[in-house]
């Protein structure tokens, strides 16, 4: 049985982290380079890294940043943002990207998803769907335009996978940077309509949400992007209480398999008895 994955998204916005709220609100974090570096020594299973402002302002990926990143990451590394060309995609992977993430070019051009796949193999191509909910129901929506696609987001993620997507990364904008919890039911109709894996973003509070998301749907890995940013044991606390009930790998030596959380994911307090133990080695008094 395939491991669920953790995957923490890095969100670049003229070239500084930043947090997103509802794709319209951006509050600045820090460097690339030191986000994938501490992401990467805490335990993450991948990162994708998306800049936001690359296609809108027609701008080419910024390679020497992305290089500069990648030389801290040392997991599977996604990179996404102004990507029109395959020369783009020769380069990115030359700067160290493992994958590369199509948005805007896939709803316009869906033959160049496949021309990537022939290229460097379906498990390079990740296709990424931005959803909205309607009164009509869901709708992909296009972040340049700020506004909804009649496209209907199940049946485009198979028309992805029919072109030679390898992943489908999908990403609710009504609950982007909400803490409301993953869009099940979002989730459900396109990981039903696809053979490929599906990972879901927007709206994770913490990983309880993520146990929720594992239990409810077939999707193949959770992602999260503002909670990760904050807390540095984030990464660590999340996949100990996920491993409780899904088979997800644990790499680093820090764990909390023995601790106990509260209803908002916090680490509660152990037994005296017990820390007072870990402070100390007994030395018995010896008999003689």
């Amino acid at each position: 049985m395939l491991k669920k994955r953790i995957i923490a998204v890095v969100i670049v916005k003229d070239d500084i982290v930043v947090q997103s709220i509802g794709f319209r609100r951006y509050l600045p974090i820090g460097k690339p380079e030191i986000t994938l570096e501490f992401l990467t020594s805490w335990g993450i299973d991948e990162i994708v890294y998306l800049d936001i402002s690359a296609t809108k302002n027609q701008k080419q990926p910024n390679y020497d940043l992305i290089r500069k990143a990648a030389k801290k990451c040392y997991v599977p590394l996604t990179v996404g943002g102004g990507i029109r060309r395959m020369d783009q995609v020769h380069e990115l992977m030359s700067a160290g990207a493992d994958k590369v993430s199509l948005n805007h070019i896939a709803y316009n051009e869906i033959s160049f998803v496949k021309e990537v796949a022939l290229a460097y193999g379906n498990q390079c191509v990740v296709t990424s769907i931005d959803v909205i909910k309607t009164a009509s129901g869901y709708q992909v929506y296009d972040y340049i335009k700020k506004q909804g696609i009649e496209l209907n987001p199940a049946d485009y993620a198979k028309r992805l996978a029919d072109s030679g997507a390898g992943e489908i990364f999908l990403n609710s904008v009504d609950r982007d940077g909400s803490y409301l919890g993953y869009d099940l039911d979002l989730i459900q109709s396109v990981t039903n309509s696809v053979s490929i894996p599906v990972i879901c973003c927007g709206g994770a509070k913490n990983a309880s949400d993520m146990v929720h998301v594992f239990s409810n749907t077939k999707v193949s890995a959770a992602a999260a992007s503002n909670f990760f940013q904050f807390t540095e044991h984030s990464v660590n606390v999340s996949k100990s209480f996920v491993r409780k009930t899904e088979n997800i790998r644990l790499e680093t030596h820090a764990n909390y398999n023995e601790n106990e959380f509260d209803s908002e994911m916090r680490l509660t307090k152990k037994d005296d008895k017990i820390l007072e133990e870990m402070l100390f080695l007994r030395i018995e008094k010896e008999t003689i």
